[in-house]
């Protein structure tokens, strides 16, 4: 007799209730799976709207499916229903790092937590790389968390691997991730492998450390230009700093090394002091998600305040006080990008270089 499969096939089979997520691609809702009752999320991609991404929505879907390994988020099932993409997976109640920051710690995390968010991320990039595998859009935002306090990698859109039919590859050059926490050689289109990740990893602690990354508050050009040409951010020794340990500090800068050589490997991390000061996922039940307000409730108040401030920029705009620029994807206002970088010091020469690369798409 063939066994029943656990996750039906088809959105009869799921009720959806409220959102508790979206992105440049998709929409996440919290679901029921009918036939077992068993609380879902389901990511939900319209093909027709983002018919350039169907590439990369493909390979997160298959990518997904296939991970198996406690710290990575293996997706259930996926299955297509007119024109959408149904990608059943776990949910992970507390939603986000990004979300958790932005609902309840808008200054970021002690370090006993910073430290046992980051050693189960780093489990998960040993996997990935060990596999030959690039995540490439390592950052709070893709950083899960269950109501257990277990923690989990997601968003594997932008990932890739180092192997072409059975053949290593130097490295990629494909120019993706996310703008804050991308390493210079990326954006310098220059070959990269999984130090890449690495560097990610460091900008991501800073960000836990202050709940938001370094240039944040930056337009992307802005924010391209400080990456590649100054010395790499670090937390410092000012009043909001002063409480982290050296180990702490010691740990990002190896990961925020320009040179991608001189950054350890994820495994290697892992054996950092820094690590040592890690607790158990209970120990995060207890200190961070004891008072968290419900999923559904915090990431539609989170929603409305990032409402009002988009209205405000969009006045602003209008009324000339701020540059006309739009990111969606990779897909940059190229005139708005050249006028920003004539405004740097000696920036026209670098952003012409760089401008294939911001304005080509890959699949």
């Amino acid at each position: 007799m063939e066994k029943q499969q656990k996750y039906p096939l088809g959105a009869e089979h799921y009720y959806l209730f409220e959102e508790i997520g979206s992105g440049a691609t998709a929409t996440i809702y919290r679901a029921v799976c009918i036939p077992t009752q068993e609380t879902v999320a389901i990511k939900v991609l319209d093909f027709e709207k983002e018919k350039s991404e169907f590439c990369k929505i493909a390979h997160e879907a298959q990518t997904m499916t296939l991970m198996d390994q406690p710290n990575l988020l293996k997706a259930h099932c996926s299955f297509v229903t007119d024109h959408y993409l149904w990608v059943v997976m776990p949910f992970m109640a507390a939603g986000s790092c990004q979300h958790i920051m932005k609902s309840s710690f808008p200054d970021g995390f002690q370090e006993a937590v910073i430290a046992t968010i980051l050693r189960e991320v780093l489990k998960g990039l040993v996997n990935i790389h060990q596999h030959g595998d690039i995540h490439r859009d390592v950052k709070a935002g893709n950083i899960l968390m269950d109501s257990r306090g277990a923690i989990k990698l997601c968003d594997f859109g932008a990932s890739a691997s180092l192997f072409d039919e059975g053949k290593r590859l130097h490295g990629r050059n494909t120019f993706t991730g996310t703008f804050c926490w991308m390493a210079p050689e990326v954006m310098q289109e220059e070959e990269y492998d999984f130090k890449a990740d690495i560097w990610s990893f460091g900008i991501t602690a800073m960000e836990l450390a202050h709940g938001h990354a370094p240039y944040s508050g930056f337009p992307p050009m802005k924010i391209l230009m400080n990456i590649i040409r100054d010395a790499p951010p670090s937390l410092d020794h000012s009043e909001r700093d002063k409480k982290f340990s050296k180990s702490f500090r010691k740990m990002i800068e190896l990961c925020l090394q320009k040179q991608p050589h001189e950054r350890p490997s994820a495994q290697k991390l892992l054996k950092h002091p820094f690590f040592k000061k890690a607790r158990s996922s209970e120990y995060l039940t207890r200190t961070l998600l004891k008072e968290l307000p419900s999923l559904g409730d915090s990431a539609k108040e989170i929603k409305i305040k990032e409402d009002v401030v988009i209205q405000k920029k969009l006045a602003e705009v209008e009324r000339g006080e701020l540059p006309r620029y739009r990111m969606s994807g990779w897909n940059f206002d190229v005139e708005a990008i050249k006028t920003q970088a004539s405004q740097l010091p000696d920036g026209e020469e670098e952003v012409e270089r760089l401008l294939p690369s911001l304005i080509s798409s890959s699949c």
